[in-house]
Formats: C-alpha cells, structure tokens, sequence
C-alpha cells in the first residue's frame, strides 16, 4: 500500500466519524510491516471526556487484534485548511504502540491540498513508554 493509499484509508476512516458536537471528522490509518492497514474514526460524547480520537480508536483496534509492533507509517487527516497532526493523547498512545515494536513510524499530517511528514519522535521528543518503567 502506498502512502497515497494509506491517506485514502485515513479519509475514508473520517467519512464515518461521529463528531455532532465538534463537527472536526477524523480518520486515522496505521500501516505496519507486514502490511496490513488498520483505520480508525473519531467518536464524539455528550460529555465530552469519554470522547475517543480516531488515532486512540485504530491504535485500540490493532492492539485487539493482537498487533504489537511493526508500525511503520500514521496518517491523519481532518477537516480544515492545513495539515493536522495527532493531539498529544495520541502522540501518546501511538508511542506506546511505536515502542513496543522499536519503531518510530512516520506520521503523515494530512491537510486538503499538502502532506507534512514527521517522525512521531519529532512530534514527542524524550517520550515516556514502557522502558521507562524499568
């Protein structure tokens, strides 16, 4: 799968995001070493806390999926005029996954007419993860 490929997915994933409250659809598409895509959406709350970004949505879908390591490249994509980039949460949660399989995968902020690319290390430099518990 291309990267062009991969931001069709993440567009795709936005075009079935639950956002009524925001109206800010996003769609998330991870890409991993064997290949294998997983996209996810934003999912809205009425009480806004419990509301789920499309990042923390499709890193929660691999990781049930028994998908541990491998993550290669993150598109993100939103509504706007520029690229987005994943929220700090989601730097987070994307970290987490990226180090347990000793990656630092590419995110590639997707906005309506540019792509930025960057390595989640830029994005969260000296990040905390699971071999700072040891």
């Amino acid at each position: 799968m291309t990267d062009d490929d991969l931001i069709a997915a993440a567009r795709d994933a936005a075009e079935h995001s639950y956002s009524p409250y925001s109206d800010f659809a996003v769609g998330a598409a991870l890409r991993f070493a064997d290949g294998s895509v997983v996209t996810g959406t934003n999912i809205e709350n009425a009480s806004y806390g419990p509301a789920l970004c499309a990042e923390t949505v499709a890193v929660s879908k691999a990781m049930a999926d028994g998908v541990r390591g491998g993550l290669e490249v993150v598109a993100v994509t939103g509504p706007g005029t520029a690229p987005i980039t994943p929220c700090g949460r989601c730097r987070q949660v994307l970290n987490e996954l990226a180090q347990l399989g000793g990656t630092d995968p590419e995110i590639l902020c997707v906005g309506p007419d540019s792509v930025r690319r960057v390595r989640l290390s830029q994005l969260l430099p000296d990040a905390f993860g699971p071999a700072s518990l040891v």
